[in-house]
């Protein structure tokens, strides 16, 4: 029986593996939540490496947020992902543990970065401003993980998930990404008969999502990838491994799309004085589809899917 620990389980990525992974016989979970282990405690995060017998981590664990929330806090953004990196990752090689999967992000590459953005992108140029402190965190996650691989022989590898979005999204009414809240606001439209909903911006702008399901599944086959096959495409200061569509939309594309599956019948207009942002944000997967893995589900698929589960779960939050 394998012992997998996976980090930040009750997250939307760390929950979608925990679904994933309790399917498999053969696995034995270890989970914590914040009130029974402080990941920014080092000498707890130590204790419990060392009293459990851990075979596999899945680092899904960060302090996450929106544009306002990056900009509000950077000290906090940086801190504490660097923190809890450093605690799990040390504490898992100082227990022996010889596979980790570390989850990161798309920010971690230029502002200005080639279309679509491809692996050796990363350190090639600035970053986003607005939310720089957590990409600086997120790029020493992989360091650390390669570092680990290169001094000691570990197996620890990186994800780079694209947008995403589905069960256990934020649909909080400030602070929620682009998806969770246009489903917010397309539905109380709806409950409301309003005659028109305003989308921000021209529309114009390209972004590429991925099914949060998916990049649960993207992370397993990564993780349980032969280390071989692995490193015959990785190097091993390039090691991170984009995960994503390949595939990208108009915003405009998306409110459509969205309205559609929450059945909204009103208008819808844009308001070109609000800004776009990067015109256009996608990753190149050729790594992963070489690989041999590559995304399956339609971005109605998984809006349809992430409505319902808004519909059985609104109570839980405020809408």
């Amino acid at each position: 029986m394998k012992k997998v620990f996976v980090a930040g389980h009750n997250g939307m990525v760390g929950c979608a593996i925990v679904r994933q992974l309790s399917q498999q016989a053969d696995i034995e979970l270890i989970t914590r939540s914040r009130k029974e282990l402080d990941l920014c405690n080092q000498q707890a995060v130590a204790e419990f490496f060392t009293s459990n017998q851990i075979d596999e981590v899945y680092m899904a664990a960060a302090k996450v947020g929106g544009i306002i929330a990056n900009n509000t806090y950077p000290a906090e953004f940086i801190y504490e992902n660097l923190v809890v990196e450093c605690n799990v990752i040390h504490s898992a090689h100082l227990a022996g543990i010889q596979k980790l999967l570390f989850l990161g992000s798309s920010c971690i590459y230029p502002k200005l970065a080639e279309q679509p953005m491809t692996e050796a992108a990363l350190l090639t140029g600035l970053l986003e401003p607005t939310n720089e402190p957590y990409a600086v965190a997120k790029i020493a996650g992989i360091k650390l993980c390669e570092s680990y691989n290169r001094q000691y022989g570990r197996d620890y590898r990186s994800v780079m998930p694209t947008n995403l979005y589905g069960m256990n999204d934020n649909f909080h009414p400030e602070n929620s990404h682009v998806i969770p809240a246009l489903i917010r606001r397309f539905h109380q439209a709806k409950l409301a008969n309003a005659e028109e909903v305003i989308a921000w911006g021209t529309g114009k702008a390209m972004r590429e999502f991925l099914y949060v399901d998916e990049m649960a599944a993207a992370s397993i086959y990564v993780m349980e990838l032969d280390p071989a096959i692995y490193q015959q495409h990785t190097q091993p200061m390039l090691s991170h491994i984009n995960v994503g569509t390949g595939v990208d939309c108009t915003i405009r594309e998306l409110v459509e799309t969205v309205a559609k599956v929450v059945g909204y019948q009103g208008r819808i207009v844009f308001d070109a004085s609000k800004p776009d942002g990067a015109p256009r944000k996608l990753m190149d997967v050729s790594r992963l589809k070489q690989l041999g893995w590559q995304a399956e589900v339609s971005l109605e698929q998984g809006l349809q899917q992430t409505y319902q589960w808004f519909l059985q779960n609104q109570d839980n939050f405020r809408v």
